[in-house]
């Protein structure tokens, strides 16, 4: 029930602290899992104190408990180990703190860590984050490289000098932070974050060395996975050895089975492009060699021809062809020229031999009626008809007489 409180009427801090106390103390007791990040056995004393953190989270809180409680687990947990406790949450109302009151501390074993995380696998395989067709390629020489790596570690060293030694002139951008303990989930995401974001920056590379099962914990932590699955720059995973298989092996673009693993697999190997490049212009050289040496024997082969060793020859051959069948139609048309010339004199001295004119250069000639017709036979005409008679040099009128005919 909310109080009636105004700045006239306020109540008093311990009265506040009284209704915090009396609200939590309804309150049942509950499982909790976390991490030990202090540990305090005091000599004498009846309670232990120790401070319960979230692994993935910057969250904490403190728990006590009987010496009688903690004594049970006492030499299997240490600073660092994984436990689950059952406690009730208490108010210290005098300092205003809450803490839980442990009445049962169990260590949480491999084991169970194991199958948990084969759990958190199956849930984020059904999302699809482990997807092979979600992962990209790698680009074939990064221009800046980015790695998540411990300060001044192993795995640090081992990645920019074998890289180096590769490819003398590649750049790293490195963010260091923590790679086991309770800050190294939240460190790790806002590195990756931070270098996801950085423009020039073409692929990351996340390093670690290795360790026990505890130490890679964060690396299958579920909110550092998202945040690897949502990156825009392909990632490169390279925690712990060969065996070691965190659950950013499967969501990141590439695994590599080691630091120095990554550092081959991120940039080429000049020595080798070098290398290979020499062979291709050795192939490309003989190649173009081969080419250039079929299209010369082509050439030549071409240029051996008659055609075009000596081109003026076939017009000089054509040139002759033509000459020699100009001078045979030449031939042949005199020929026939002359033929008919001889065909042509013999049928006009025909003609002349068979014409009327030539008739009457003989002494002959044609009586004509006045209309034209000519006159073949004497009893067509009677005595007094007047006629034409047509020789070879003119003609002349004459009249029919009983006693023959003359001039008119």
């Amino acid at each position: 029930m909310a109080l009636n409180t105004s700045p006239e009427s306020p109540i008093r801090v311990g009265e506040v602290s009284r209704l915090i106390g009396g609200w939590i103390d309804r309150l049942g007791a509950v499982w909790v899992e976390g991490q030990i990040t202090q540990l305090s056995r005091r000599p004498g004393a009846g309670v232990v104190f120790l401070t319960l953190r979230d692994p993935s989270s910057d969250i904490s809180i403190e728990v006590t408990c009987y010496r009688k409680v903690f004594d049970v687990i006492a030499d299997t947990v240490a600073e660092g180990a994984r436990v689950v406790v059952y406690a009730k949450p208490e108010w210290y109302a005098p300092r205003g703190t809450l803490s839980l009151r442990a009445t049962q501390i169990r260590p949480v074993g491999i084991g169970e860590l194991l199958a948990r995380l084969e759990t958190l696998k199956k849930t984020l395989a059904a999302e699809g984050l482990f997807a092979a067709e979600r992962k990209r390629p790698l680009p074939f020489l990064p221009q800046l490289i980015g790695l998540v790596t411990g300060r001044a570690s192993a795995a640090e060293r081992d990645v920019l000098e074998n890289a180096r030694l590769r490819w003398p002139a590649v750049r790293f951008e490195v963010r260091n932070v923590a790679v086991q303990g309770v800050s190294a989930v939240p460190q790790v995401i806002g590195a990756l974050r931070d270098l996801d974001e950085h423009r020039h920056v073409d692929v990351i590379v996340v390093a670690r060395g290795g360790g026990s099962v505890e130490d890679l914990l964060p690396f299958s932590d579920e909110r550092l996975v998202r945040a690897v699955a949502s990156c825009r720059t392909p990632v490169v995973s390279a925690i712990g050895h060969e065996p070691d298989s965190p659950l950013l092996d499967l969501v990141a673009d590439l695994r590599a089975s080691t630091p120095t693993d990554a550092a081959k697999k991120v940039v080429p190997d000049v020595t080798e492009e070098l290398s290979r490049v020499q062979h291709l212009r050795e192939r490309s050289l003989r190649t173009l060699t081969a080419i250039l040496d079929r299209e010369e024997r082509g050439l030549e082969a071409a240029v051996s021809r008659p055609s075009m060793a000596a081109p003026h020859r076939m017009v000089e051959e054509r040139e002759a062809q033509v000459d020699a069948v100009v001078e045979r139609s030449r031939r042949c048309l005199g020929h026939r020229l002359d033929r008919a010339d001889g065909e042509l004199e013999h049928t006009l001295a025909r003609v002349v031999a068979l014409s009327p004119a030539a008739t009457l250069k003989r002494g002959y000639s044609v009586l004509q009626r006045e209309d034209g017709s000519v006159v073949r036979d004497a009893a067509e005409v009677a005595e007094g008809d007047k006629l034409r008679a047509r020789v070879a040099e003119g003609g002349f009128a004459v009249r029919v007489s009983e006693q023959g005919m003359g001039p008119e």
